[in-house]
């Protein structure tokens, strides 16, 4: 019912995708919080909705570590597409689809190709943590850094009583697709870099991801 009466004065809505899968020394839902509360964070000061997040994503590699669920990319995509049409029948007219995790990136693909065939509709993808702002960010603080490093290490994606290590991991070897032997390759699921840094730095980087999630929502949908 409140949806209804926002859908009178309103018709933005966010849906962000993700991954649950294995983040090293992190929760496995990493990339589940962030896109959500990046989004949340962004959305709240303007009213706008903001869907639960979508947690399973594309994650093949990861087969040989518990907890790290993959869908096919014909699933993947076909999920992406029922939501899209669902939602757009049920009157919201501008999507913002905000993205936790690398390796959906077919989902940018759908949303282009849904939005093609859906011209009254606007659909945007975004990838929250490869935008300008933040990537600007990021380099300033570390060049270095990837999967389950620093760069995914906020307060709310750490796990209590974890210990991280202290030296920074050498570049990982992760171009391999067999499970069992990229697991053999990059060991505790980190690609590499430094595993953590002040929390200073990575409230300046949270910030920038929302306030361009916010401007999104704002001006983004010509």
């Amino acid at each position: 019912m409140q949806l209804e009466d926002y859908l009178g004065r309103d018709d933005r809505i966010v849906l962000p995708i993700a991954s649950t899968e294995q983040h090293a020394y992190l929760s496995l839902g990493t990339d589940c919080i962030l896109a959500e509360r990046v989004s949340v964070d962004a959305a709240e000061p303007l009213g706008v909705p903001v869907l639960p997040v979508l947690p399973y994503g594309l994650t093949p590699r990861f087969a040989a570590y518990p907890g790290s669920p993959t869908l096919r990319v014909e699933t993947f995509v076909a999920v992406v597409t029922d939501l899209l049409d669902s939602l757009s029948a049920q009157g919201f007219r501008r999507i913002l689809i905000v993205n936790g995790h690398g390796g959906n990136s077919p989902a940018r693909s759908a949303a282009a190709q849904w939005g093609a065939s859906h011209p009254e509709f606007r659909v945007r993808y975004h990838d929250w943590w490869d935008s300008p702002s933040v990537m600007d960010i990021v380099r300033s603080v570390d060049p270095e850094g990837s999967h389950a490093s620093w760069m995914e290490n906020f307060p709310w994606t750490r796990l209590p009583g974890v210990e991280l290590p202290a030296d920074p991991k050498p570049p990982a070897e992760v171009s391999v697709h067999d499970p069992v032997r990229f697991r053999g390759l990059v060991g505790d699921g980190s690609f590499g870099g430094a595993y953590q840094h002040a929390d200073e730095d990575m409230l300046r980087i949270w910030r920038a991801g929302v306030e361009e999630v916010r401007e999104l929502l704002e001006s983004g949908w010509d």
